[in-house]
């Protein structure tokens, strides 16, 4: 392998990864305040990124216009979702918040195919925000350089709103125990649904992200995004938000890497992923940064 393909490859691969990080941060987020895996959670990506689709090209809004509605939007459908779907089962047995979960995923990809069609789109790019970029023996879009630098900036914003300011100390605080939390006058179902609100966001900017990366948008388009977010999420120690970011990238460059080494295998790519986690599931319940902590029955 050349060393302009080593580059190009490295530069793909820190671009996958940011995105991969980027969802990830919102699984993790959750899962750290309510332990619930929200399945949901890669399907605002979708509803994002139809918003965009629908702001530009049907209501002909500047596109900084259509990025704003649509992470407002999604943001407050994932605040709804949560008191709907996950607030009456808080007291009931996990796995009735899990299927809740699942089912809330289900329910938006087939209100999505219904109601706008199965087809893949394209997707618009502005033009102001993509072009290409040639350095050297090599080429890349402009995006290459955006996602990573919004990725980062949104990580440090999160991670200095959890540790530095009142609302995420209470949500360390719920996180740890949701009893003793509302004995020390924290609103739980508030501190629940800014934790929402947050990783909702991050989803609403990871699928916008994702779709100028990727140019196409349909109702599954987050079904394996999702996965792979989970997986790094898991991978990184879910909980964690620095882990998120480490399995974010992780995930990113050894799929990148591995189609770019072994050409022959790239129809296998998504399933290495599936092996990773299995390995750390096996190897690393915890992931690179979590703890190991049996769970009391």
């Amino acid at each position: 392998m050349s060393m302009d393909v080593l580059l190009q490859n490295l530069a793909n691969s820190i671009t996958l990864g940011s995105l991969y990080a980027l969802i990830a941060i919102g699984y993790t987020m959750v899962y750290g305040i309510i332990r619930l895996i929200n399945f949901a959670h890669a399907d605002l990506l979708m509803v994002a990124a139809y918003i965009v689709f629908y702001g530009i090209l049907v209501f002909s809004l500047p596109w900084w216009a259509s990025f704003a509605i649509a992470i407002v939007l999604t943001t407050l459908l994932g605040v709804t979702i949560e008191k709907l779907a996950y607030r009456p089962l808080r007291n009931a047995p996990r796995i009735s918040a899990l299927i809740s979960a699942i089912g809330v995923s289900f329910l938006l990809e087939n209100v999505g195919i219904v109601t706008i069609g199965a087809t893949p789109k394209p997707f618009p790019r502005p033009s102001e925000l993509v072009w290409n970029i040639h350095a050297g023996g090599i080429s890349f879009l402009s995006t290459t350089i955006i996602i990573p630098v919004v990725t980062v900036i949104l990580l440090i914003a999160v991670t200095f709103m959890v540790k530095k300011t009142k609302i995420g100390v209470a949500m360390r605080a719920v996180s740890r125990d949701f009893e003793a939390s509302s004995l020390m006058a924290v609103d739980v179902n508030k501190i629940i649904s800014a934790t929402f609100a947050v990783g909702s966001g991050l989803a609403a900017v990871g699928g916008i992200l994702w779709s100028l990366q990727y140019p196409q948008v349909d109702p599954l388009m987050g079904v394996f995004p999702g996965l792979k977010c989970f997986i790094a999420a898991v991978m990184g120690g879910i909980g964690s938000i620095p882990g998120a970011m480490i399995g974010g990238f992780i995930l990113g460059f050894v799929e990148v890497m591995l189609v770019g080494f072994f050409p022959g295998v790239s129809g296998y790519r998504d399933a290495f992923a599936f092996v990773i986690l299995i390995l750390i599931l096996l190897f690393r319940p915890g992931g690179i940064l979590g703890e190991n902590v049996v769970e009391k029955v």
